[in-house]
């Protein structure tokens, strides 16, 4: 028999109504990165949330006629548009002794702006090459220098009513917050509720984090992201086993969703498949008992 998108529906029904899941569990929701140009594929696939990049839909540097006609396109889509990722370019430093903080925050207001015009509700914040800081450069002084500057992205982000995620991202990508407790760090040291963390289980996997980190930072965890560790594919291609971080997001009573964000060069076979492949999976944990 071919599972298509509504079998699971009942199949998570069922579950519910015959006790096996908690009434008060609910399965995240899945959410994959990718281009609004691909939103018909997206919606066939059977997510109903994308993600996109804050470069081709929110930066200051698109006119602000291309960004109304984005506004446009956005509301027309299938599926809504849940985050922009790549908050800052490589270009803009937001750590270590390089910082222009009246660029970055004026950068940011922007950004924010916009995501509140289109109806963004979530910035994805990891820009390793923005806060990757100098070799020898002093660590403790960094992080110090980053929650002053975190603290005030916290402010702009609540004027306009927008989350901005942290995310903790593998030491190739960046020297800098390489682990979801060391994210967890910032965002407790911020203490705002529009700055909360974002655990991406690829990065996790690939700096061999414990899934015990996203239990650990159950109460400001807002996001989480996936995808397998070797080619950094979509769930599926090579079969990895999330098992045991979904069943630290279930320990965690998570309450967001799981976005996919990989690669791909036949989006049109591995966006069906990856969604299909991690709703699996994650039937399988939140039914155990």
């Amino acid at each position: 028999m071919v599972i298509n998108n509504k079998h699971l529906a009942c199949v998570f029904l069922v579950l519910s109504c015959f006790g096996f899941l908690p009434k008060s569990e609910s399965i995240p929701q899945l959410g994959i990165v990718a281009r609004l140009e691909q939103d018909s594929l997206i919606y066939a696939s059977g997510f109903r949330l994308f993600g996109e990049s804050v470069g081709r839909v929110l930066s200051p540097s698109i006119p602000e006629e291309h960004f109304q006609q984005n506004i446009v396109r956005i509301k027309k889509a299938q599926c809504k548009l849940f985050l922009c990722n790549v908050f800052f370019p490589s270009t803009m430093k937001i750590a270590g002794p390089d910082v222009d903080e009246k660029r970055v925050l004026g950068y940011a207001g922007t950004i924010l702006l916009r995501a509140q015009k289109a109806g963004v509700p979530c910035i994805v914040f990891g820009s390793g090459g923005a806060r990757r800081i100098p070799d020898g450069y002093d660590e403790a002084k960094a992080k110090a220098d980053f929650v002053l500057l975190c603290k005030k992205l916290a402010v702009l982000a609540e004027k306009y009513d927008v989350m901005i995620a942290l995310e903790s991202l593998q030491a190739a990508e960046t020297n800098f917050l390489t682990s979801v407790r060391s994210a967890a760090e910032i965002v407790r040291a911020v203490d705002h509720s529009n700055f909360k963390l974002n655990a991406d289980i690829f990065h996790m996997m690939r700096g061999n984090e414990s899934p015990e980190s996203i239990v650990e930072a159950a109460d400001i965890l807002v996001h989480c992201e996936i995808a397998e560790k070797e080619k950094r594919s979509f769930p599926g291609i090579q079969g990895d086993d999330f098992k045991p971080y979904l069943r630290a997001l279930r320990k965690a009573k998570y309450k967001g969703h799981i976005f996919i964000e990989g690669t791909t060069t036949n989006p049109s076979n591995d966006m069906p498949l990856c969604f299909k492949y991690l709703t699996r999976q994650l039937q399988e944990v939140y039914s155990e008992k």
